[in-house]
């Protein structure tokens, strides 16, 4: 089986941190931490760089904004760090929080530290390493997961003001089609047209929850032999908001085609183990108290358009040189894709 520790690499010239300032930061502000301390940084990943840290005293992560021009709002580590630092006392699984610096003289840029959750990180949603069994465990502990981030109690974690009231979808289709215009590198009928209809025809918000904006395989921690998530990382596009939006993301695995990635269309059932679409809303419907869901077309095409707006601003930053991940041009390529499909399901649910 392949190694699923989450990979690093040399730290590429650009990226360098200051050691000596690391050093006597985390001496100041990270519980037990000693020195001297050496550095890599994880591979994957185009938004916040992520870096392993090894010390006498442990392992430990952090978490940086990229330096450069930034879009407002985007790579926000400190909403990050108050999202973890509210979560971990409820035993919902998130990573040790230790501190947050918002002193570029440190390394240059805000930065926080977590403690480094060790276990498995799989990337390929049809699990092709796993017997059935192992793969329906694997879904069970994702779907459980969600539900319990769903149902905690965020004011008394310190996070009722953690978003803005209202309708969340409103103003999330209204951020990304700013985002979006903030991005934009040329014109794309598609998205025009999704940004017509999607604002026209939010869905009324019924639940509000901390919802993580980014959950999917990869962005969890699994303990080395057990169906567990220890850790859910990336908190960076997290806030209150309508818990459908999570779990309509997540179900987009099971409409997305297997690449490599989370997508398992085609692959659910009893012969694979990988549970179907309607055995998750079952699941996920029971642990949060649902009696079912909406129409997930518009979701999933809210889902895409997002995306669609994330994927932008990356092929944005291509264009000015910042962008963090040798990945970034791939996955520029996708925006007409995402566009594309992303329309397609607006049709699908009537537009």
């Amino acid at each position: 089986m392949m190694d699923e520790s989450p990979q690093t690499m040399d730290v590429p010239e650009k990226d360098r941190l200051d050691e000596a300032k690391l050093t006597a930061w985390m001496a100041d502000n990270v519980e037990g931490f000693e020195g001297p301390l050496r550095y890599s940084k994880f591979s994957g990943g185009q938004s916040n760089p992520t870096f392993k840290i090894t010390s006498p005293s442990g392992t430990y992560v952090l978490r940086r904004k990229p330096f450069g021009n930034l879009l407002p709002s985007a790579h926000a580590v400190d909403r990050e760090y108050r999202v973890i630092e509210g979560l971990y006392p409820t035993g919902f699984p998130v990573a040790r929080p230790y501190g947050l610096c918002t002193d570029p003289d440190v390394v240059g840029t805000d930065f926080y530290v977590m403690g480094f959750a060790d276990g498995r990180n799989l990337w390929d949603g049809t699990l092709p390493d796993y017997a059935p069994a192992e793969r329906t465990g694997i879904y069970n502990a994702m779907c459980d997961t969600l539900a319990a981030l769903h149902n905690t109690d965020h004011v008394a974690a310190g996070l009722g003001d953690y978003g803005r009231p209202g309708n969340y979808f409103e103003r999330q289709v209204a951020r990304w089609t700013k985002q979006y215009r903030a991005s934009e590198t040329e014109h794309m009928e598609s998205v025009e047209r999704l940004i017509d209809y999607l604002g026209r025809t939010v869905p009324e918000q019924t639940r509000t929850s901390v919802v993580h904006g980014d959950f999917r395989i990869d962005n969890m921690i699994f303990h080395k032999t057990e169906p567990r998530v220890i850790a859910l990382l990336d908190w960076e596009l997290s806030t209150l908001g309508d818990p459908l939006a999570d779990f309509s993301y997540f179900l987009m695995s099971w409409v997305t085609e297997p690449e490599g990635r989370s997508g398992v269309k085609g692959m659910t059932g009893a012969e694979t183990g990988i549970p179907t679409i309607e055995q998750m809303v079952t699941r996920y419907c029971t642990a949060t108290g649902r009696d079912g869901v909406p129409d997930l077309n518009w979701y999933f095409s809210y889902n895409l358009f997002r995306l669609t707006g994330i994927v932008q601003g990356i092929k944005k930053r291509i264009v000015e040189g910042t962008a963090s991940s040798a990945q970034a041009e791939k996955s520029a390529a996708g925006v007409y894709r995402l566009a594309d499909a992303a329309w397609d399901f607006a049709v699908k649910a009537g537009a």
